[in-house]
């Protein structure tokens, strides 16, 4: 599978923005539950959030509960992030990601297979 990310952006503190992850090759898009990661200059890639295989279930991470919500697609091989309130704390590089987690590992960026190469999300003060 491969990943492609897009829709990163500048955005003031308290907008919104969508990002969105294209996924290509040969094995089934719908088959790999999909996460949303994201990575801040000198800090640890961190969980931001995933959903099942059927879109049924989603997972959030605590610091964008409520604020963010995540989608998927199947029949056009796509996963999205829209993300409201943002704020500057939300400055990262956001990756996307493709596995077969279960569910107390869906958190965990090493059960993930597949990953897109990265859009920038700057949120200013």
């Amino acid at each position: 599978v491969q990943l492609q990310a897009s829709g990163g952006g500048l955005v003031q503190a308290g907008g919104s923005l969508s990002v969105s992850c294209a996924a290509s090759g040969r094995s089934a898009f719908s088959t790999y539950a999909m996460g949303w990661f994201r990575q801040a200059p000198g800090k640890e890639r961190e969980f931001v959030a995933a959903i099942s295989v059927s879109g049924g279930t989603t997972y959030y991470g605590n610091s964008v509960l409520g604020r963010f919500t995540i989608a998927r697609d199947n029949a056009k091989n796509t996963v999205y992030l829209q993300m409201n309130s943002l704020k500057p704390e939300d400055t990262a590089v956001y990756f996307c990601a493709a596995g077969r987690p279960i569910k107390s590992t869906i958190r965990q960026p090493a059960n993930y297979y597949y990953w897109g190469q990265g859009t920038q999300v700057t949120v200013s003060s």
